[in-house]
């Protein structure tokens, strides 16, 4: 159902118009867009509708690509824009497409590029070292990936790496329960990090471990684990030790060995702590510097909350009550520091200015504008009405109308035929609607039916839009009996669909003129212009070469013969 929707959505937030599929994944297919309103390339990612059959999940997917619009980095693919269109699904009902538009890059996808063989050992460290930057950046912002692998990863034509999805693994991942529960994982198995596969929660040092699981696979052509399923992967990720790199592929240095190895350390605290000090160490080794051993420090206020609890605690239970104990103490050495009490009505005082604030705006806000009922507008039924009307109750709602004339030959003229989106869509305030008004019948040339059978000459004026009026018989010394001689209006002129066309109709005969009187050359020349066999018989009684007879004239026959007498005398 998914493809045949997608198909039906071709202009997102009246803005948006989709092109050719580029790319399709588990969770969703990527087509190549244009913004209309900013007239540049983008590519326009649509999720698969059943992601959005959640309503919480829809709130933090805007939430997280909200987030993720944030951030502008050059190893970074910039998402533009993301919501949700309602289409009607082949059966009739209402289908929620979540869609983001994205920076398009001109590249090709990381896991293509593996696809054809491992890559040479400092090409994987180059691409490496940009990934750990964009991953630095967004990790300083406060934001985890979640989703490393190739498949996110794109390396422009000029080299340049760009990663893509930040936040949107987040609102996905926020929305599913386990492995066995989601099939929107089961294609990123391969780069979990154990605390993801056991289901803990997730810091950054997860990013940096799926960087190292690509780094190998860019090594080796392959991923350090694979089973038969994603659990049996998961399992491997949890329990087993990766081989080195350099067993599958020789070329590849100790100090990169190293490297990948303290990468995919099981204990996220093991690991490297930051994207900055894993790329140091990857750039050292990929220029043959011999790996550092780093001791482990205790987590500062940062680390506590991007890179998760504090290594030097201990996990037993003694610990445990330990630590509870001193939270306990600290909680009531704290109580004991309370605020002044004027302090505490001011923050009351300052919660009711707010309240009532909110109140007055809500009881104050236009209804009729839409807003009231949530961030979208629903584009209302305009067909019928006249452009004015249509302008009128549009801008009501915040939107503005575009004319945009069609001929319509059932369509009143200065009507109101459709809309863009169309009517029942939900578009954000503000956006422009492209309404389109009846012109009236299209303007059309009559075609040359002259020499046709009436059956066919109808069918032909029929199939232009016009209609066929009473036929009305006509001389031609040419034209068959029953064939059309010419039409009225002539071939050529201009009509509008829906006019009558009167056929001439030939009778099979001509009409012979009298040339009595004429020049015998000038008696010729007309008697030939309507195809008329003639003979010339001499008269020496009189002079002059005058026509001074002819055999027949009037109504005759096709091809009938006839003779002139000309004087000679």
């Amino acid at each position: 159902m998914t493809d045949s929707v997608n198909q039906r959505v071709r202009l997102l937030a009246g803005r948006y118009e989709i092109g050719a599929l580029i790319g399709r994944g588990g969770m969703a297919d990527v087509r190549l867009g244009t913004d209309a309103r900013l007239g540049r390339k983008v590519a326009i990612k649509l999720l698969k509708p059943a992601l959005a059959n959640d309503p919480a999940f829809r709130t933090r997917f805007r939430r997280e690509a909200q987030d993720a619009a944030k951030m502008a980095h050059p190893t970074i693919v910039r998402i533009f824009d993301a919501g949700e269109e309602t289409v009607l699904d082949p059966s009739g009902n209402e289908a929620q497409i979540p869609f983001i538009v994205m920076e398009y890059v001109d590249g090709r996808l990381l896991k293509d590029i593996i696809a054809e063989g491992p890559l040479p050992e400092h090409e994987a460290v180059r691409i490496t070292g940009q990934i750990l930057t964009a991953l630095e950046y967004s990790h300083r912002a406060g934001v985890v990936h979640r989703d490393i692998k190739p498949g996110n990863i794109m390396i422009a034509s000029n080299g340049q790496v760009k990663v893509m999805d930040f936040g949107i693994a987040r609102a996905i991942a926020e929305s599913s329960a386990t492995i066995a529960e989601t099939s929107s994982i089961v294609g990123t198995a391969q780069y979990f990090s154990p605390e993801q596969a056991r289901g803990e929660s997730v810091d950054a040092r997860t990013d940096l471990y799926s960087t190292g699981v690509v780094l190998f696979e860019m090594l080796t052509g392959q991923a350090p684990f694979r089973g038969e399923n994603p659990v049996a992967v998961a399992y491997q990720h949890v329990n087993q030790i990766p081989a080195p790199p350099s067993t599958l592929n020789h070329a590849i240095s100790p100090s990169v060995d190293a490297v990948v190895e303290h990468s995919l350390s099981k204990d996220r605290f093991a690991r490297f702590q930051s994207a900055a000090e894993f790329r140091d160490q990857l750039d050292g080794a990929g220029a043959g510097a011999p790996p550092v051993v780093r001791q482990v420090v205790p987590a500062n206020d940062f680390n506590a909350t991007l890179f998760g609890v504090n290594p030097t605690m201990t996990a037993n239970s003694d610990a445990a009550l330990r630590q509870l104990t001193i939270d306990q103490d600290a909680r009531g050495s704290r109580t004991q520091q309370r605020p002044p009490v004027a302090w505490i009505w001011a923050g009351i005082a300052l919660l009711l200015v707010i309240i009532i604030t909110v109140v007055i705006w809500t009881i104050t806000l236009p209804k009729d504008t839409g807003l009231d009922k949530g961030l979208s507008v629903k584009v209302p039924t305009l067909a019928g009405q006249s452009f004015d009307d249509a302008s009128a109750a549009l801008k009501k709602l915040t939107l503005t109308a575009v004319e945009q004339q069609v001929p319509s030959s059932t369509i009143s003229p200065g009507a109101v035929i459709s809309t863009t989106p169309a009517a029942g869509s939900s578009v954000g305030p503000h956006t422009d609607v492209t309404v389109t008004v009846s012109s009236g019948p299209a303007a059309l040339n009559v075609p040359n039916v002259a020499g046709l059978s009436v059956e066919a000459a109808t069918a032909q004026l029929k199939q232009v839009g016009l209609k066929v009026g009473t036929s009305t018989p006509e001389d031609s010394s040419t034209v068959p009996l029953g064939f059309v001689v010419e039409s009225t209006p002539a071939a050529g002129t201009s009509a509008k669909s829906g006019d009558v066309i009167t056929l001439m109709t030939s009778t099979g005969k001509v009409n012979i003129p009298s040339v009595v009187g004429q020049s015998g050359s000038d008696a010729g020349a007309a008697l030939t212009a309507l195809h008329i066999a003639y003979s010339v018989v001499p008269n020496p009684g009189c002079s002059g070469s005058k026509v001074s007879a002819q055999s027949v004239v009037g109504e005759q026959p096709q091809n009938a013969s006839m003779s002139i007498t000309v004087c000679t005398g």
